[in-house]
């Protein structure tokens, strides 16, 4: 028997491990695309939430100039 010489199983073994290899590339890969997509998010998010603020913000504006208004409305 030679050195060079290969056990069957080690083929095998060999073909297990590239399809893992492959798999686990695979899984890096989606890993990082939803750590991208996750960020993506969350920069998205905060800019709603100060949009959502600075539209809470206008909304109590425009009542308090009403309220002002309505007060300035002469009772029958």
């Amino acid at each position: 028997m030679t050195h060079g010489a290969r056990h069957p199983y080690s083929q095998r073994m060999d073909t297990d491990l590239a399809a893992l290899e492959q798999k686990l590339a695979l899984l890096i890969a989606h890993t990082r695309a939803l750590r991208a997509a996750n960020e993506s998010l969350r920069r998205e998010l905060g800019a709603a939430h100060e949009r959502q603020r600075q539209l809470t913000s206008r909304m109590d504006q425009a009542g308090a100039r009403v309220d002002a208004l309505l007060a300035r409305i002469p009772a029958e």
